[in-house]
């Protein structure tokens, strides 16, 4: 028995540039979120796992794991953009983090469609960029990354 997905994600033609798209999804992240995360990557950086160490600094307490912010912001925009018709994850050419995130802060996000293109290779995908960007409760950027993924057409099939 094969198991199949049944794609909930935009297809490349679905993806035009210019298109900006608010996720749904948002996600507090707590404590255990962000010392889980921190210590299953093996950084021992004391900015996010040392509580007293946090308070000597100028934030004043622990400082969420800069890249469990980037993963969860990506990871909000699958179920609109790339659920079940992205090939592979292609790279990231830059990510920034404007402003901190904080135990118990929330991140929504939204994604733009920076670039387009029909594969060279491959007749039934594209190569797609987007800019997703992260926001806390108050609205305040805390992320934004460009990546570039490679996406499935619609099949004929598909209307």
């Amino acid at each position: 028995m094969t198991h199949t997905i049944q794609p909930k994600g935009m297809w490349f033609e679905d993806l035009t540039v210019g298109l900006t798209v608010p996720h749904a999804l948002t996600r507090t992240i707590t404590e255990a979120d962000n010392v889980g995360f921190t210590t299953q990557t093996m950084n021992p950086a004391p900015l996010h796992l040392d509580a007293a160490y946090a308070a000597s600094t100028e934030w004043g307490q622990p400082l969420v794991n800069s890249m469990l912010t980037v993963a969860i912001v990506v990871g909000l925009s699958v179920h609109e953009l790339t659920h079940g018709t992205t090939v592979a994850n292609l790279g990231f050419r830059e990510v920034v983090f404007p402003a901190p995130m904080f135990h118990g802060d929330t991140l929504h996000a939204e994604t733009e469609v920076l670039e387009s293109r029909p594969s060279k290779s491959k007749d039934d995908r594209g190569i797609v960029t987007f800019e997703h960007r992260g926001f806390n409760q108050h609205g305040v950027l805390t992320c934004r990354a460009v990546r570039a993924a490679m996406m499935l057409r619609r099949p004929d099939t598909d209307v």
